[in-house]
């Protein structure tokens, strides 16, 4: 695996994740970038996502690598409803 990330970087491309301090607009367009249509976000939820997992944020920073997973293991759980809901919030 390490060789294969050696000639990944090799030629010159940089790896998706970065592992940075991202703002909540930069995370936004980076998650729904690497998203299919049905998993896209907006910034409603994703304030909705901070109420509730406060527990996983230190200051305003929204590092990809550390809630992108968190993220959508919770837009997963929620009903139609529920992101209806927070969309129109």
């Amino acid at each position: 695996m390490y060789q294969s990330l050696q000639r990944f970087l090799k030629k010159g491309k940089s790896p998706i994740v970065t592992f940075q301090k991202n703002t909540k607009e930069e995370f936004l367009s980076e998650h729904n970038r690497l998203s299919p249509l049905g998993m896209q976000t907006t910034m409603s939820l994703l304030s909705h996502f901070r109420v509730e997992r406060a527990s996983l944020f230190k200051g305003e920073n929204w590092p990809l690598d550390k809630l992108r997973r968190p993220f959508i293991f919770w837009f997963t759980s929620l009903t139609l409803e529920e992101k209806e809901k927070f969309k129109k919030a």
